[in-house]
């Protein structure tokens, strides 16, 4: 449930469409609902501007379902991360529009009416392999309404692809730079912008590369002035935190629960 939804109510019951003991069964699980195997944050796009994500790794197909359709039933938006082709059958059953990204392993679900994408989130991938990641901050930032340009494969070994780039680097509001391996693109990617830079480190890589520990402490000890650094792996995190950042460069909110 969101801003909109609650000032419906209220002026609903104002106008005397809706009586108290109505309005009062709309608003009683305002908080959250409770599923028994999870308490859904009904609150969440009122606080944070989008509804309670579904991080689907771990959960059943049936427990993704039931989520999904608690969180629909208050808005008109759903991203499920992590999520594979059963849960995405399992949500499309309830929801045609449900999307399947299979790269970013992301399942969404957007009714909204304005998708215009507001700002410029630059997404930067190192390699082919860093795409899935990549592509989960993509996916992510798009749905939390920014507008998002994609340059993938030009990771430091081929340096010159990067230079190619740089106007579309420049104009960037916010930067994510995904790269495993020696992770030092977002090194390089900071000292070229003016932006801030969220780096995430990936665990594509060798035997010393310890599943994405080494790119995560190159990014940690970048000397680029700008650069943050979320986990291993996190596209959504980085994502999320990005059209938060892109968001607030734009004036503001972008109204889309």
């Amino acid at each position: 449930m969101h801003d909109g939804n609650i000032r419906q109510i209220l002026e609903d019951l104002r106008s005397g469409k809706v009586d108290v003991d109505e309005a009062y069964g709309r608003l009683k699980d305002l908080p959250f609902t409770d599923l028994e195997f999870a308490k859904v944050d009904n609150h969440r796009a009122l606080r944070k501007g989008f509804p309670e994500v579904i991080f689907c790794q771990g959960k059943t197909s049936e427990q993704i379902k039931d989520i999904a359709a608690t969180i629909l039933k208050r808005g008109s938006a759903l991203l499920a991360t992590r999520a594979d082709q059963a849960a995405y059958e399992a949500v499309k059953s309830i929801d045609s529009e449900a999307v399947y990204h299979p790269q970013a392993r992301i399942i969404t679900v957007d009714k909204r009416p304005n998708r215009r994408g507001l700002g410029n989130i630059a997404i930067i991938s190192a390699g082919t392999a860093d795409t899935p990641v990549a592509e989960e901050a993509a996916v992510t930032a798009t749905m939390l309404g920014a507008h998002v340009e994609r340059i993938f494969d030009v990771g430091v070994a081929g340096l010159h692809r990067l230079l190619t780039f740089h106007g579309r680097i420049a104009s960037a509001k916010v930067i994510i730079v995904v790269a495993g391996m020696d992770g030092v693109l977002p090194s390089v990617v900071g000292g070229l912008a003016s932006c801030p830079v969220i780096a995430v480190p990936t665990s594509i890589g060798y035997g010393a590369h310890f599943g994405g520990l080494a790119p995560l402490l190159t990014m940690l000890n970048s000397c680029a002035s700008g650069v943050a650094v979320v986990n291993i792996d996190n596209g959504f995190g980085a994502g999320y935190l990005a059209a938060l950042i892109n968001r607030i460069g734009e004036g503001g909110d972008d109204g889309s629960v």
